[in-house]
């Protein structure tokens, strides 16, 4: 069924807390497992199904945030789901007190459970009105961010379409996207700012009412941190802070030397990574699809069936264009046992990064789409970032069909570009940890915070108000994982930290990686985090070594590589 096929009708809420309340009760009375498989069963189909349609809302809003119909059926959902969540802590209570749970465990394995315990920690009734409201006002972020009119050169861009300007070679022409951009964000900060305060003000309440001393613990909870704690998270930190800004920030004094920029950089210099202009795919959006359908027919029989069902589907929505959110994701509609990819196309190097990025969360999903229960098919969040960036490294394989002339300029900046991405992502995971340990601070304090972790792990930009969004430390409130999944971004860089340990078994033997990627991906999420690396054959993140022997050998790759005849 293409994706525009599928059905969607809002579901009868009473009848649907009916039928779990009377799910739960038999569970409780379940006299033997196999009655109490049934009803486990049962209850996933269930799950299914409500996921499914609130997903499709999710997506059609997405594409368009200008839609009536979706966008009344988003705020519907807004306040069904945490309805629903507590008719899932009853079931969830009555499973973890099910004499058959040893059962359970030997047939779906012991994580369910251990996820279970965390979603319980998470929730109480008395927080849905709370739960609520987050909601609404992640809609309102996410409709103002999708509604930006930015004016440019006589032109009217969202915050997706402006991108490609804010990469281009010309200086002049680059500054004034940067600060067209930056504009925006300064026309509507008294919205961004009052947005985010009430966010973390009503996330420390729910906190605390919870027992909790603030945000921080619950929100480690809803992010299923089964197998680390915020200790290990600031281990790392450390490591990130010792190991890799040193290596990060020599490559951004050899950018300044080939730019002929002054070191540190400006926002806006530090966005070009050659003189000559960042590279770009070689022919049209549509043409780019027709190369990656042939890189997975090349890579291996299943991503082939899997890419060619999602185009056979209409399974991915890639161009930028008006009312459109920004960013991308990928998804799953578990009703037909696909995945749907999201994205904004804008004719850079990104088009290449995201789609291929988010393809390695959505095959891992198709290709554990049969897994019982559904909350197997996807491991927890830092796991599923490691299909994807790792997929990114396994696409240079075809780097010459996507760039062409620009192969070895995108082979550069992608590897770069992964180094470096760590330390911002660190920073933006250690920013979310001093705001919910400050609740009580106000937006000029946290702007202060920002610009203050600027210095730490990007020593290498230039705080000198030239684009002053940016400079004076606003620049956070772009990123929408901050209002929208907070504590969802130190997942990225402990992923990206696995993704370059495949990144360096691809430079020896490609297809031995391959072995490695596929035995972590075909686990699903039957394991935590740590397991999954384990029983794949890699080494856990939380190794201060690991990430020291493999920014090190990365950095050593890009001292070395032959940029002759690149300017």
């Amino acid at each position: 069924m293409k994706f525009s096929e599928m059905p969607y009708e809002r579901p009868d809420m009473e009848a649907l807390k009916k039928e779990l309340t009377e799910l739960t009760e038999a569970l409780k009375n379940a006299s033997y497992y196999e009655e109490a498989r049934e009803l486990f069963i049962k209850k996933d189909v269930i799950d299914k199904h409500v996921k499914t349609l609130s997903t499709l809302v999710y997506i059609r809003h997405s594409i368009d945030t200008r839609d009536e119909f979706y966008d009344a059926e988003l705020k519907f959902w807004n306040g069904a789901g945490p309805e629903l969540q507590e008719y899932d802590e009853k079931w969830t209570k009555a499973l973890l007190g099910s004499p058959f749970r040893d059962r359970f465990a030997e047939e779906y394995g012991d994580v369910i459970f251990l996820n279970a315990e965390l979603e319980l920690k998470s929730f109480r009734p008395e927080i849905i009105p709370l739960l609520q409201k987050e909601n609404d006002l992640i809609q309102e972020y996410a409709n103002l961010l999708a509604g930006s009119q930015i004016p440019f050169r006589g032109e009217i861009y969202n915050i997706s379409q402006i991108g490609k300007f804010k990469t281009d070679a010309d200086d002049e022409t680059r500054l004034e996207a940067w600060k067209a951009d930056g504009q925006w964000y300064r026309d509507n900060q008294e919205k961004l700012d009052s947005i985010y305060d009430e966010l973390v003000h009503l996330r420390d309440e729910m906190g605390k009412k919870l027992g909790f001393g603030g945000f921080t613990e619950m929100g480690y909870c809803r992010m299923v941190r089964n197998c680390y704690d915020k200790n290990d998270v600031e281990k790392f930190r450390n490591a990130v802070q010792k190991y890799l800004v040193p290596i990060v920030d020599s490559m951004h004094r050899r950018q300044a030397e080939r730019l002929g920029k002054e070191y540190p950089l400006s926002f806006a210099d530090n966005a070009l990574m050659f003189r000559s202009g960042n590279p770009r795919p070689q022919g049209s959006f549509e043409e780019t699809i027709e190369v990656a359908k042939r890189f997975y027919d090349d890579l291996s029989p299943e991503t082939s069936k899997f890419f060619r069902i999602m185009l056979d589907g209409e399974l991915m929505d890639l161009f930028a264009k008006e009312g459109k959110e920004g960013g991308g994701y990928c998804d799953g509609l578990n009703d037909y046992g696909v995945p749907f990819i999201f994205a904004n196309f804008n004719g850079t190097q990104d088009d290449v990064e995201t789609m291929t990025h988010e393809a390695g969360h959505a095959f891992a999903a198709w290709y554990n789409r049969d897994r019982v229960p559904m909350s197997t098919v996807w491991p927890s969040m830092e796991a599923c970032e490691v299909h994807s960036m790792s997929l990114e490294f396994f696409g240079w394989k075809a780097a010459d069909d996507f760039f062409g002339p620009d192969k070895r300029k995108f082979m550069y900046s992608h590897l770069a570009s992964s180094v470096g991405f760590i330390p911002y992502g660190t920073m933006v995971d250690h920013f979310q940890h001093i705001v919910y340990e400050h609740p009580e601070y106000s937006p000029a304090e946290r702007h202060a915070e920002w610009k203050r972790l600027l210095g730490i792990y990007m020593p290498w930009l230039r705080l000198d108000g030239e684009i002053p969004f940016y400079s004076d430390g606003m620049g956070w409130q772009r990123q929408a994982h901050i209002y929208e999944v907070p504590f969802y971004y130190i997942d990225y860089c402990l992923a990206q930290t696995v993704a370059l340990e495949f990144w360096a078994m691809i430079q020896d033997d490609f297809d031995n990686a391959w072995k490695h990627y596929m035995a972590y991906t075909e686990q699903g999420g039957s394991e935590v985090f740590t397991k999954l690396i384990e029983n794949a054959g890699m080494k856990s993140p939380f190794d201060e070594d690991t990430l020291r022997g493999v920014c090190e050998k990365a950095g050593k790759w890009l001292d070395e590589f032959d940029l002759t005849g690149i300017e």
